[in-house]
């Protein structure tokens, strides 16, 4: 088992890292080349730059009964597809059950927003320790359950 996380503005990188060491399970953060990272722990690969370069390279080198870590619903939907494990940077887990109507709801918010001449975006809600505490929680209830299931 193997934690893969699109880390271009992951607000979480060190609570995985520190859930990830204590279990002892690896780590790769994958950004594309605008973004710097560095880590003690996890591996970091840099991808070129390109709309969805980081999310191409995290899908085709996860594998089945590996956690991705993403706020990306298509890349969730992809590792879902490879029987891969997948959750958000909120904790929400991404579910065969769930993912369509998450990917439902983007396709429908797009196409308002392309049909609206008005352009209101709203900054993200600022992440609080109760968000930090949430994720920390669920990545870890999940990172037991898979390596549970997975025999590992």
């Amino acid at each position: 088992m193997q934690i893969f996380v699109d880390a271009d503005a992951c607000p979480v990188v060190a609570i995985i890292e520190k859930i990830a060491k204590d279990n002892s399970v690896p780590v790769m953060l994958l950004c594309d080349t605008n973004h710097v990272l560095s880590s003690t722990y996890s591996k970091v690969v840099v991808v070129g730059a390109g709309a969805d370069a980081v999310d191409y390279k995290l899908i085709s080198i996860c594998h089945k009964g590996d956690i991705v870590v993403s706020q990306d619903y298509g890349v969730a939907a992809m590792a879902l597809g490879k029987g891969a494990y997948a959750i958000h940077q909120s904790g929400k887990w991404y579910t065969d059950d769930n993912i369509d109507q998450m990917l439902m709801e983007r396709h429908l918010s797009k196409k308002a927003r392309r049909s609206s001449r008005k352009c209101h975006v709203k900054e993200p809600k600022k992440r609080t320790e109760e968000d930090d505490e949430r994720f920390a929680q669920s990545f870890e209830k999940m990172l037991l359950m898979a390596r549970e299931k997975e025999g590992r």
